[in-house]
């Protein structure tokens, strides 16, 4: 599977060109056709456009991932913004109304050219995600899944990375957070990658093992992997380093312990830890990149919307801004359960 990550500073109206730039180094590796990549341009434009106007400025972030050479394309853009939120959503999303100097046509056009959409708004900014699928697969999403990781400024390569691999009722996933940060940390998580792709279906541990056993070629990382399998409601959890993993759920708040180490150096144990997967249950996995003492208490709604939107609105208020920084989140597709 190609999976590729982008991020868009959009400080002015200027960078909204750099935004469809970007796009393009995202969409083209895909494979995407001349008529979604278009599309994802007219959402790019319109969603950097109102950041920037109603928002004061903030980021996008693209995430894109391909199955195989004639299958699925899911690419997700994802506007960011610290503003001070869209007071009337529903009116927002109508043509034709407008608090800045735009047209008011901007959160309409993207809903319709978007396979998927959603937004967030509340005090603390505004979060307005577009999917675009090519080629959808006809199997049903037991698990709704999104993660963005995105480098330190500065940097062209990010050394966090996730992945994941999904059947009928399991879903295997892992982040990987390379030691440092630049062309080094995104090798060794490059590898850790590929290891867990061989191995996904094992256990957790075993993963974990294997990947240390392959890191000692390189700077080593910090990783870990999940086990979900949504209809026996369980998630089994084993982490080496600096990951930090929570399952949230109306009944349910756990954190998922990662053991000391770092993978490719010192290992000392794996351990492997089971607990409910209700069916409100929401994971959280992120790198030392975005802060521990989160809390989505303070965004009231926020829990029922898409795990792109959770994993965006964590990245944008709680990355540390020092290191790279990534964030997954993985939650139950109640319509298909």
């Amino acid at each position: 599977m190609i999976s590729l990550c982008h991020a868009v500073a959009l400080p002015d109206l200027t960078s909204v060109s750099e935004a469809r730039r970007a796009l393009q180094k995202v969409a083209i590796p895909l494979g995407m056709d001349e008529i979604k990549a278009g599309e994802a341009a007219i959402i790019v434009t319109e969603a950097a456009r109102n950041a920037v106007v109603h928002g004061g400025g903030g980021q996008l972030l693209l995430a894109g991932s391909r199955r195989g050479e004639s299958e699925e394309i899911r690419l997700l853009i994802l506007a960011l913004d610290s503003g001070h939120g869209i007071a009337d959503l529903p009116r927002a999303m109508r043509d034709g109304f407008s608090t800045g100097s735009t047209p008011g046509t901007g959160l309409g056009a993207i809903r319709r050219l978007a396979t998927n959409f959603d937004v967030f708004s509340s005090t603390k900014g505004t979060a307005v995600l577009a999917e675009v699928v090519q080629r959808p697969t006809p199997l049903p999403r037991l698990l709704d899944i999104a993660g963005f990781a995105v480098p330190i400024t500065g940097e062209r390569v990010c050394g966090d990375a996730s992945h994941w691999v999904q059947s009928e009722n399991r879903l295997a996933i892992t982040l990987v957070d390379g030691l440092g940060h630049g062309f080094h940390a995104a090798e060794a998580a490059a590898e850790a990658v590929q290891i867990f792709q061989k191995h996904s279906t094992q256990p957790p541990a075993e993963i974990l093992a294997h990947m240390h056993d392959a890191l000692k070629k390189t700077r080593g990382a910090a990783a870990a992997v999940a086990e979900i399998r949504p209809l026996s409601g369980t998630i089994n959890f084993a982490g080496v380093g600096n990951i930090s993993a929570a399952v949230l759920s109306k009944t349910l708040s756990r954190n998922l312990v990662s053991h000391n180490g770092t993978l490719g150096h010192v290992m000392s144990r794996t351990q492997e830890f089971k607990v409910e997967w209700p069916r409100d249950a929401m994971l959280v996995m992120h790198s030392d990149g975005v802060q521990t003492r989160w809390d989505l208490s303070g965004y009231p709604g926020l829990m029922a919307r898409s795990s792109a939107i959770i994993a965006g609105v964590l990245y944008r208020d709680f990355r540390r801004e020092r290191d790279d920084s990534s964030v997954v989140v993985v939650k139950n597709n109640n319509t298909e359960l």
